[in-house]
């Protein structure tokens, strides 16, 4: 889907700074402090919209939460909501996820969302894939030992892939769904994507993976 360029975004976002952070760098290690609280921190990587990371923050008032997505374009709907919706348990950054490290300490990251993201099909294209074992390898640098990455897409190749990936990199599986909404759990929040697929009649596939603490 082509983005709809809007010049206007940098500007209108830059000026919310309860709510998109202009320099994540300089949180590094001190997240809780940006916040106000100490309590668990999650990410979701690659937000779209919103939806997803919003009903996750109503629901979980005592958990934080970062929206990360890379196009301004797209975020600024985010930080829109936020305005007009405020969740003080929300901050929004636009930044590269292969550049995690640059903006979280080690372990400072909570628990990592990974939700509909591009399915990169063609082989040559694989390292762009947010399950490719440089990108684990990065969300591994941040999360604490044992930390999670709960993942959900409507395509299989990818599903498999990941699926793959994640075990070749040593990780675990605490939970796997073919078709989510079949028993949908009732705290399950629907990103936009997920409904548009549901709709359609395709199966949800979702996953929640570990990685091995090292010795």
């Amino acid at each position: 889907m082509r983005l709809r360029h809007k010049p206007w975004a940098k500007d209108y976002m830059q000026a919310q700074e309860h709510v998109f952070i202009t320099d994540p760098a300089s949180l590094k290690g001190n997240w809780a402090t940006e916040f106000g609280n100490d309590h668990p921190l999650f990410i979701e990587v690659g937000s779209g919209k919103g939806q997803f990371i919003l009903g996750m923050a109503k629901q979980h008032p005592d958990v934080n939460f970062i929206a990360i997505e890379l196009f301004e374009s797209v975020a600024v709907s985010i930080v829109q909501k936020l305005v007009d919706t405020p969740m003080p348990n929300v901050r929004v950054l636009t930044v590269d996820a292969k550049q995690l490290v640059e903006y979280f300490d080690a372990g400072e990251v909570d628990r990592v969302y990974l939700n509909f993201s591009d399915p990169w099909p063609k082989t040559r294209h694989a390292k762009r894939r947010l399950t490719y074992k440089t990108f684990l390898a990065t969300y591994e640098a941040v999360l604490p030992r044992g930390g999670e990455i709960h993942f959900k897409t409507d395509n299989r190749g990818l599903f498999e892939y990941s699926l793959e990936s994640m075990s070749q990199y040593g990780m675990y599986f605490t939970d796997i769904s073919l078709d989510l909404h079949v028993n949908e759990p009732a705290d399950n929040v629907r990103t936009e994507y997920e409904e548009r697929f549901s709709a359609m009649g395709q199966p949800i596939y979702r996953m929640e993976a570990a990685f091995r603490p090292k010795i």
